[in-house]
């Protein structure tokens, strides 16, 4: 193929693959919305998951979004420095968007700020976001796809802490944010947690840390525990599914960091609704795709 070629074979796959992701939610979402209903006891809790799988069930059969609000794409491409279309990759995956939006469809969510019109694209003014990280020497690109819908965005938050304020300072930030304004982003949540020197470089981490699969740890081991002592936490404050009150609150809670200035602690916590839909798909050089999230994928 030559290079017009690839980008057309690549913009189809990607445009379908887009789409598919608010259709079906990965592998290790639906295990642990499994896992998290059996846990419950109450009818209203018990309904509540029982209503949820109908409806990816029928989403799947229908070939529909599995919630209306499809938010707004994000992409964190990790990108071989060899790899044969990265100047083109960045172009394509817009208009990837664009194709998924009038083929799945998608409802349209990039209203352009300021001049308060909605694009009818989804594309806009800095929208799909696409976060770059390149690596050396490598000819192949691994993209991880995220719908980031307007209820799970609504508890995110980022500050800097005073350097006194600690690991317990963490924790009283996270739980704050949770306790008031978790029932907006429909639990069971995941929660992403990042912990810097600054807002944007918290930010941004907590971002990452959504993106890992279900029951990872972090490979610190004091991060780990924090992790599970933060995921005990949430869950006694005993939101349930939907907020309706039940037995847990989170699918789990995963901590991202990087070093930091000795004088701050930037953190900050983005949230992923029950419906948390996102997908990982890799291309080699020969662009063949592997999807690594959803067992069973052709597209």
């Amino acid at each position: 193929m030559n290079n017009d070629q690839q980008v057309q074979s690549m913009l189809d796959v990607m445009s379908k693959f887009v789409g598919y992701i608010g259709i079906k939610l990965p592998d290790d979402v639906e295990a642990k919305l499994q896992e998290l209903s059996k846990q419950e006891t109450s009818p209203l809790a018990i309904k509540i998951y029982e209503t949820m799988f109908t409806n990816q069930k029928l989403a799947h059969e229908l070939y529909r979004p599995s919630c209306q609000d499809t938010g707004v794409l994000q992409f964190w491409v990790k990108c071989g420095s060899k790899f044969p279309l990265i100047g083109e990759l960045e172009a394509m995956l817009k208009e990837a968007v664009v194709r998924a939006t009038i083929e799945t469809p998608l409802r349209h969510n990039s209203v352009e700020t300021f001049d308060e019109y909605n694009t009818g694209k989804n594309v806009g003014h800095g929208t799909p976001t696409v976060f770059w990280d390149i690596i050396p020497d490598s000819d192949e690109v691994e993209i991880d796809a995220y719908m980031a819908g307007g209820g799970c965005s609504l508890p995110g938050k980022a500050m800097v802490l005073m350097p006194g304020a600690g690991y317990e300072g963490i924790t009283e930030f996270v739980l704050d944010v949770m306790t008031s304004y978790g029932l907006n982003a429909c639990p069971p949540l995941l929660v992403g947690v990042g912990v810097a020197t600054s807002v944007e470089t918290a930010a941004l981490l907590s971002k990452k840390a959504l993106l890992r699969p279900l029951n990872s740890s972090n490979p610190n081991e004091r991060a780990a525990k924090m992790e599970k002592l933060l995921e005990d936490g949430i869950n006694s404050i005993g939101l349930g599914p939907q907020g309706m009150a039940g037995a847990t609150s989170v699918m789990g809670v995963h901590i991202e960091n990087s070093a930091r200035h000795p004088s701050t602690i930037g953190v900050a916590v983005n949230v992923g609704c029950w419906s948390h839909r996102r997908g990982q798909i890799r291309f080699d050089k020969a662009l063949n795709y592997t999807i690594t999230t959803h067992s069973g994928v052709k597209l």
